[in-house]
């Protein structure tokens, strides 16, 4: 266990909380695959606030719709309650490339996004996932409206630009409104 800056970690999961007696944890993650934590094979523990503490992560399992991970150090369920909503990072640079069309969350928010046309529709601020595709949420003031991330509705991502262009199929902008 060691401490790190904070530069350069992604916010990829949060403990739940303690799994068993043998400090095994449920987590909370925000990654597609438990492959993403191991491929890394060290997080990065914080827990309110504070300076982040490194851990070698020893095995990352599904269990339901969360994870059960067992960090090295984490031996008892004394230590694992001590992590009770902490939040996990990852190094960025532990991160393997992704093919073309494949973006992370982090990558997204924050995206103006337009329609084809050119008009503002608000900021995409939040993501979601369904079993099927993602959803992105987009808010401008009291509007929010959920766009389906599917290559019929997403047109072009330009990451550069900071922007998102949709094509707005029949009724998409109009039944999303809350």
């Amino acid at each position: 266990m060691g401490k790190t800056p904070t530069e350069d970690l992604l916010l990829l999961g949060k403990v739940i909380r303690p799994h068993g007696l043998e400090g095994l944890l449920r987590v909370y993650s925000f990654a597609q695959s438990e492959d993403i934590f191991l491929e890394a094979g060290t997080v990065f523990i914080r827990s309110d606030r504070e300076q982040p503490y490194r851990y070698r992560v020893i095995s990352a399992k599904k269990h339901k719709n969360l994870l059960v991970m067992r960090l090295d150090g984490l031996n008892s369920r004394y230590d694992a309650e001590k992590l009770r909503g902490a939040e996990i990072l990852v190094r960025r640079d532990t991160i393997k490339a992704k093919k073309e069309d494949e973006y992370f969350w982090f990558e997204l928010i924050g995206l103006k996004v337009y329609l084809v046309g050119g008009r503002y529709i608000g900021t995409l601020e939040d993501i979601f996932s369904t079993g099927s595709n993602d959803i992105y949420v987009v808010r401008e003031g009291d509007k929010e409206y959920l766009i389906p991330a599917i290559h019929d509705v997403i047109k072009d991502i330009d990451l550069i630009h900071k922007n998102m262009v949709i094509r707005e199929m029949e009724g998409l902008l109009d039944l999303n409104e809350v």
